[in-house]
């Protein structure tokens, strides 16, 4: 399994427990490089990439329930014709980016 399997799967496992994402904005909003708005399942890797990463220098780590999450922002995501990035790590913060529509099928039984 790839390093960005791993990091997808543990989204998978995590998000419901967790009852909540975490992504980061700054006073321009939201990031989405390459067509991709970046989620992670646990506050700990947001902040990791956040603190570590230089292109994430200045961005705050924010909270967004899950229920929003899945029926508002994945919609919205999809209309806007962006991906989800998954758990991105390392020091490029990059991983598995993956549709809405897919990401949402991960959790039927969430929210």
């Amino acid at each position: 399994m790839s390093l960005s399997a791993a990091h997808a799967a543990a989204f998978r496992r995590e998000v419901p427990t967790e009852g909540r994402i975490w992504s980061v904005r700054d006073a321009g909003g939201f990031p989405a490089p390459h067509g991709a708005m970046p989620f992670w399942s646990k506050r700990s890797r947001a902040d990791r990439i956040a603190a570590g990463v230089a292109a994430y220098q200045g961005f705050e780590v924010v909270e967004i329930d899950l229920a929003d999450w899945l029926h508002s922002w994945l919609p919205g995501l999809d209309r806007d014709g962006l991906l989800v990035g998954v758990n991105w790590a390392g020091a490029r913060a990059t991983g598995r980016d993956v549709t809405p529509t897919t990401v949402r099928g991960w959790f039927p039984d969430a929210a």
